[in-house]
């Protein structure tokens, strides 16, 4: 049986604070829950209800009423559609605050830990042009406005190259200017959307999955060194030779050039060759006279100088005086690893993905630190008693783990080692609080630290020390 659609517009409703997920809250005059996305506290606006629970309910704007009087006018001509920088309106003082408390709602309110008074957070020197890699995908269909006759767009203009739009998986969202990547990035995506419309190179069916473009990847370093990644659904050598040559041609400060031929279902590259056309195989991004090799499959911080200060501050929390035994978890390419190893007697880096593990023995040996082992495996098998036992018992271990957080086992062998100090690193304050009450079992929270890294976003890097308990100062 098919739901009914709400057919709901509440009127003059009032924004009182931002929420979690990027989005704000308000109530109904009967006092339910109301959120709202790309609105700022203070405005009054009228509310189409697109969700109804017990006891809340969703919606977007259809009327702003009265702007709120901290209410900016969003920088891109794409906000409200792309699901990126949800928070432009948002003055960014208002939304480092909201991003503290989201930290204090996660820790303290919902998790109930017992923690020190949190420090400000350390703002991005760059709101705009920060981040260092983007993904765009073609799409044969792509995203339409609502004043668009689907019937009079030509062909030609049905085609996109972007971003994938919020909760439609197969919608592509055409991207004339973005704010997220300092140029070339922009003329470049342009430059071959265009090459592509001109050539007849077919875009991408998402949902049928056919066609010959389907996605491209953009990384940059702070030097001004390029790295472009193009993914094809199949090989045709002319076509392809064609396109590569006719972008190095028009970008010749393109660093290094590469392209993959995925026939997968889905456009992740995590396990697909790259296979590199002309120029280097890296490129490298400096810290603190360290160089890291970044390939086409590298993690590496996407917020170049934020990276910095968020190592700067893991270091500082782990406390090393040049004699302890470091665990570096979920080293990625051994940034953080490398970035504390001058302060270290020995550090031990693991990490899930092989590739990673290479270019942090590789990174390792350009920059000559020899004190830096690393191992590729999933942590809760290759962490365990007998690897500490052979390894030798960490004193200091840092946690930088994905989304998810860490695994129950992980947490149960960090206990059983019990390094003095741990400094645990977070893009996700959630599983953060879920895993620090695991741990504080035998630690505690001596310092909280949260990190800007996405300005225009809810998202927020948090850092927090641990001690053990009844340990020396």
């Amino acid at each position: 049986m098919a739901r009914k659609k709400l057919d709901l517009v509440l009127e003059n409703v009032v924004i009182e604070n931002v929420a979690a997920e990027g989005k704000a809250i308000a109530h109904d005059v009967d006092g339910t829950v109301l959120f709202v996305e790309f609105a700022v506290p203070g405005d009054v606006v009228n509310v189409r209800v697109t969700k109804k629970k017990k006891n809340y309910m969703e919606g977007y704007i259809t009327e702003i009423v009265k702007p709120s009087e901290h209410r900016l006018e969003p920088f891109c001509g794409h906000f409200g559609v792309c699901g990126g920088c949800k928070w432009q309106p948002l003055p960014y003082e208002m939304q480092l605050k909201a991003k503290t408390q989201q930290v204090y709602d996660q820790l303290v309110r919902i998790g109930h830990l017992d923690v020190p008074e949190i420090s400000p957070i350390l703002p991005s020197d760059n709101t705009t042009f920060y981040r260092n890699k983007l993904e765009y995908s073609f799409s044969s269909k792509r995203w339409l406005y609502r004043d668009e006759d689907p019937d009079q767009v030509a062909p030609d203009d049905r085609m996109g190259l972007g971003f994938h739009v919020g909760k439609f998986f197969d919608k592509v969202l055409d991207i004339k200017q973005c704010y997220l990547q300092k140029e070339p990035s922009n003329s470049i995506r342009l430059f071959i959307k265009d090459y592509a419309v001109r050539n007849g190179l077919e875009f991408f069916d998402i949902r049928e999955n056919h066609g010959y473009l389907r996605n491209m990847f953009i990384r940059t370093t702070e030097d001004g060194q390029v790295m472009l990644i193009i993914c094809l659904f199949y090989e045709d050598k002319e076509v392809r030779e064609a396109l590569l040559d006719a972008i190095l041609e028009a970008f010749p400060q393109i660093t290094s050039l590469y392209y993959v031929i995925n026939t997968k279902v889905n456009d992740s590259i995590s396990d697909q060759d790259c296979i590199l056309y002309k120029g280097n195989e890296a490129i490298v991004e400096t810290m603190e006279g360290l160089s890291f090799k970044i390939g086409p499959k590298s993690f590496y911080q996407t917020n170049s100088p934020q990276a910095y200060k968020l190592y700067s501050t893991t270091r500082d929390f782990a406390a090393l005086t040049g004699n302890e035994v470091v665990y570096d978890l979920y080293t990625g390419t051994g940034t953080i690893a490398q970035f504390v190893s001058k302060k270290a007697s020995k550090v031990i880096g693991i990490e899930y993905v092989p590739e990673a593990i290479e270019d942090a023995k590789v990174n390792a040996r350009n920059n000559n630190i020899s004190n830096c082992t690393f191992f590729a495996g999933d942590m809760k098998d290759v962490l365990n008693s007998d690897f500490i036992a052979k390894h030798g018992r960490p004193d200091v271990i840092i946690l930088d783990p994905p989304r998810a957080g860490i695994h129950p086992d992980v947490a149960k062998v960090i206990l059983d080692a019990a390094p003095e100090r741990m400094v645990y690193v977070s893009c996700n304050p959630a599983s953060q609080a879920r895993d620090l009450a695991i741990l504080c079992d035998k630690y505690e929270i001596t310092k909280v630290q949260p990190v800007d890294m996405f300005p225009h976003t809810q998202h927020v890097e948090n850092v927090c020390a641990l001690r053990l308990k009844n340990s020396a100062e």
